[in-house]
């Protein structure tokens, strides 16, 4: 029985393709050789023009859907919605006011002292009247002392209105303060500013090659310094007689710097120079006085009781003695002191402290003045071109300025002629032995050796074999 309806259902089958392919009988003749079959009996495939229609076809849709699709999914997206901003209300600044503004920038002009101007004539160079130079001194009143000894190479700054009428002035009262004077309409102002001052500490060696300028040139001292050095040595060292190759000087010196830029030397702190092998010391010591000087390792003061030559000379045109060929006289005479030549109008100074005994004219001396320093020392100047400002009785001290170079009475040319007495007998100032002078108290003595030489003593002989191991490594590798 069910092989019965097997056979049904496959002859209703059989029916409905002969029905299918009576209908579409047109298709299936123009179709019917597109077989796959591998039977003998049909004919291989053969590209018709069909196959190549169906092919092209195919392929022309693949390319467009890559193309079409991705297109149309980018228009198809909706427009990005621009992100919304938040307004937050914020206090504008106020407007500045006129007390706020920035300050205006003061043309000052800067004015600097030439020698033997005066202050008028520096008021007059920028326009300005006597009556400004009184209104002035009137306003600074006791603070102006500066304005009444003004020197060289000070500096006023003057500002100027536009009608060129004085608005202010100002001017340094001392190192370390500026005094500013303005004007306004109906009254003037003073006020002091303070300046920064800074000093700044070096180091120096030298060894002298050909002068002690030169050595300090080629250590990096200024010669404003190179002076101080050679001040403070000058009672132990004759720097034009008593230098030789290969002396050699340590220094610890300061500069002074104002308001962050240079301004002045300062002051030698400590130092070593060292003379035909000889050592000579000095370092700087506040006293108990609060005053500074200078004194040697041992405690004793450097400044001696008398100066070894007074004047600053360019050498010596005659030494002390008993027999001498007189140029002027032309005979044989005594010369009991020793002559210096210098320029004429060169500075005279007082060899010690004392009292003008004598001042006048003296015979073949020319102009002359005797100092008395105590009871049994007395020095003599003779020749001078002009007298200092001191009287007959009054105290001088040593390093004042006496007289100047001249040649004045029996003299062949512009020099000095210097005589050291004792007991009114003269002596060869050059030979003379005087005794040291004092040292300090032994608490100050204490206080100076612990706080003062120990440390600086210290740095100088680490510089000094510093250079002498610098010294050994040039050697060395010159020798390489």
């Amino acid at each position: 029985m069910g092989e019965g309806r097997q056979g049904a259902r496959q002859a209703r089958k059989r029916a409905i393709r002969r029905k299918a392919q009576h209908r579409h009988s047109h298709f299936y003749e123009r179709c019917t050789h597109w077989s796959f079959s591998h039977s003998g009996e049909v004919e291989p495939i053969r590209w018709h023009r069909e196959r190549w229609i169906l092919a092209g076809t195919a392929l022309l849709i693949t390319l467009l859907s890559g193309f079409i699709l991705p297109a149309w999914a980018s228009a198809m997206r909706p427009d990005p919605v621009a992100p919304a901003h938040a307004l937050l209300p914020l206090a504008l600044p106020k407007a500045p006011t006129a007390s706020m503004q920035a300050p205006t920038v003061e043309d000052w002009h800067i004015v600097q002292v030439q020698p033997g101007q005066t202050l008028s004539d520096i008021f007059q160079s920028q326009g300005l009247s006597l009556t400004d130079l009184q209104h002035v001194m009137d306003t600074v009143g006791k603070a102006g002392g500066s304005l009444h000894n003004i020197r060289p190479h000070q500096e006023f700054d003057f500002l100027l209105g536009a009608d060129g009428s004085l608005r202010g002035i100002r001017f340094d009262k001392d190192d370390a303060s500026r005094a500013v004077v303005r004007f306004d309409e109906s009254k003037s102002t003073l006020t002091m500013e303070t300046r920064d001052l800074e000093q700044r500490e070096h180091m120096a060696h030298g060894t002298i090659n050909s002068s002690l300028y030169a050595a300090g040139a080629q250590a990096g001292m200024s010669p404003a310094m190179v002076g101080k050095l050679a001040e403070l040595f000058k009672y132990d060292v004759d720097f034009v007689q008593d230098l030789r190759v290969g002396d050699s000087f340590t220094v610890v010196y300061n500069d002074v710097y104002r308001d962050g830029s240079y301004f002045a030397e300062g002051d030698i702190v400590a130092a070593e120079f060292v003379n035909q092998g000889q050592r000579y010391t000095a370092y700087r010591f506040k006293k108990e006085d609060g005053s500074y000087g200078w004194f040697s390792e041992d405690g004793r003061p450097i400044q001696k009781s008398f100066l070894r030559i007074p004047v600053d000379f360019t050498r010596i045109s005659s030494q002390f003695s008993v027999a001498r060929f007189h140029p002027i006289l032309g005979r044989m005479r005594a010369h009991k002191g020793v002559d210096y030549a210098a320029p004429t109008g060169t500075p005279i100074h007082a060899a010690g402290d004392g009292v003008i005994k004598f001042k006048g004219w003296m015979n073949g001396y020319g102009n002359f003045v005797v100092i008395q320093h105590n009871g049994s020392i007395s020095t003599a100047y003779g020749h001078m071109s002009r007298f200092g400002s001191e009287r007959i009785g009054q105290h001088v001290s040593q390093g004042q300025v006496i007289g100047y170079v001249g040649m004045t009475g029996l003299a062949t040319g512009p020099h000095l002629h210097y005589e050291f007495r004792v007991d009114g007998a003269q002596r060869d100032p050059q030979k003379m032995t005087l005794p040291k002078p004092e040292p300090l108290p032994a608490v100050q003595l204490a206080r100076f050796k612990q706080q003062v030489v120990q440390p600086q003593l210290a740095r100088l002989k680490a510089l000094d074999a510093n250079i002498k191991l610098a010294r050994l490594g040039s050697g060395a590798r010159s020798d390489d």
